[in-house]
């Protein structure tokens, strides 16, 4: 079941209109809100609904014991090495087991060694990486003490499997949201308008991300030659998808929880308007970008001790392979993590103290069109099928090919770079006076109906969002 489908607009329907007019008792509330999210959860493969329940029930019992040792460091501490193993276990079975399997395949065979090593056919659950972070971060705060172990499975079980983000997130820590749902409130008009908003905001950047497939189709596929520009076309494109599937489905989350009285933090923030790599790590996928800051890199001792460089490259690195487990994201990684530390550097020469300062306009582009670029850059990894598919598309964005332009590339272009600038601008406009529109009624319901409209009429039902597959 997802956002952009019929099935999903009458289950929430129904939802909605239980949650505000049949189960008013908080406790039917709660059932109501976990059996919605396991039935949400189960239309993908209802044989994955166990180990989700089953994460949830490990670490609620698991951070009780950890809360019952403050009195012993050692078993305190034992207790959350055993939920970060058992997590991490789960991812990897579930998602490494056949990278790691191939991998050593291909090691051996480097030194002549000839094994052959049987893959698992295992099937990827929809939103582990962002569940098991989510109820791994929840142990973590009982240990460091920034919350208590909470008491009563099934609000916490609610908490973990909240069905507006379960699948794709943003990813939300347990004090976060597990407050929220222990004292539920009742959604106002206005949160209601708000959410609205931003569900038709997320539907419009969904339509607008599928009508990029087809550009980044033609550059990534490798079914024909493509001439220089087209690879760029193909790259601007891809900027543009991954940000309105992304970013959209994350409006969508946002809004639909906030039609239920429960306040999920932005997870982008214009990010294709980022002045340098640091700068774009804080606006994109803010949940992740933070998740990574609190419990990896602060774990890793941050800028402590002169090791700052050294943690930031391993956060990264392991950012990579959080989305994919593939040596693509690897290097992918790897390549965020060089230009991150290599950006925080610069930053701190006393020579360009002055450009990184800079407030001109003209300094303020050059240091937008250098970070998009750089990002540009490590699409080929992102998206490509493989290290030698990357490699050369890499290699076709700075040589000139031989191969016609296609005729009417210049204007794909044109709607690529529009359909880019489009979705941020309506992101800035939403994000400065989103309020205050909501606010003029009779101005947000007939931009609401004719938005609304748009989309049933131009967008394509049932397409996938791209982060399912993370």
């Amino acid at each position: 079941m997802i956002f952009n489908s019929a099935i999903f607009f009458w289950f929430f329907a129904c939802f909605f209109v239980l949650f505000n007019f049949v189960f008013v008792d908080r406790r039917k509330i709660i059932w109501l809100l976990v059996i919605s999210s396991l039935i949400f959860y189960g239309t993908w493969n209802y044989n994955f609904i166990a180990l989700l329940v089953f994460s949830a029930l490990a670490d609620y019992l698991i951070a009780q014991k950890v809360e019952a040792n403050n009195h012993d460091p050692v078993m305190k501490k034992r207790w959350l090495i055993a939920s970060i193993t058992l997590n991490l276990s789960i991812l990897a079975i579930f998602k490494y087991n056949n990278f790691i399997l191939q991998s050593v395949q291909e090691f051996v065979s480097l030194f002549g060694g000839d094994i052959s090593v049987p893959m698992l056919s295992i099937i990827l659950p929809v939103g582990i990486s962002f569940y098991t972070f989510q109820s791994m971060s929840y142990t973590i705060d009982v240990y460091r003490g920034d919350m208590k172990a909470h008491r009563g499975f099934l609000v916490f079980l609610a908490t973990l499997s909240f069905f507006p983000q379960l699948v794709a997130g943003p990813i939300l820590r347990a004090k976060e949201i597990l407050p929220q749902l222990v004292n539920m409130r009742v959604p106002t008009a206005l949160n209601i308008r708000i959410g609205l908003l931003l569900v038709l905001l997320g539907l419009l950047k969904k339509t607008t991300a599928d009508l990029m497939a087809g550009p980044v189709g033609v550059a990534f596929n490798g079914q024909a030659d493509v001439s220089t520009f087209e690879t760029w076309i193909g790259l601007l494109a891809f900027s543009a998808q991954l940000y309105g599937d992304f970013s959209g489905y994350s409006d969508i989350a946002i809004g639909i929880a906030l039609m239920l009285g429960v306040y999920i933090p932005m997870n982008f923030n214009l990010p294709y308007f980022s002045t340098s790599p640091v700068d774009f790590w804080r606006r994109w996928h803010i949940s992740l970008s933070s998740w990574l800051r609190d419990y990896l890199y602060i774990s890793l001792g941050g800028s402590r001790n002169g090791k700052r460089a050294r943690n930031q490259f391993i956060t990264m690195l392991l950012a990579g392979l959080w989305h994919g487990a593939s040596w693509t994201f690897v290097v992918w990684g790897a390549y965020m993590g060089v230009i991150v530390v290599v950006t925080q550097w610069l930053n701190e020469r006393p020579a360009l103290a002055k450009w990184v300062n800079s407030k001109n306009w003209l300094s303020l582009i050059i240091k937008i069109v250098v970070t998009h670029y750089l990002f540009v850059l490590s699409w080929p990894l992102f998206r490509g099928s493989s290290l030698e598919a990357a490699w050369t598309m890499i290699v076709d964005m700075h040589i000139p090919q031989e191969t016609a332009v296609t005729a009417g590339a210049g204007i794909v272009m044109a709607l690529v770079v529009a359909g880019l600038f489009l979705m941020h601008f309506v992101d800035a406009l939403r994000i400065r006076y989103g309020d205050a529109l909501a606010n003029r009624q009779w101005f947000f319901w007939p931009l609401l109906v004719i938005g609304f409209t748009l989309f049933f009429t131009v967008g394509d039902f049932g397409h996938d969002f791209i982060y399912f597959q993370f």
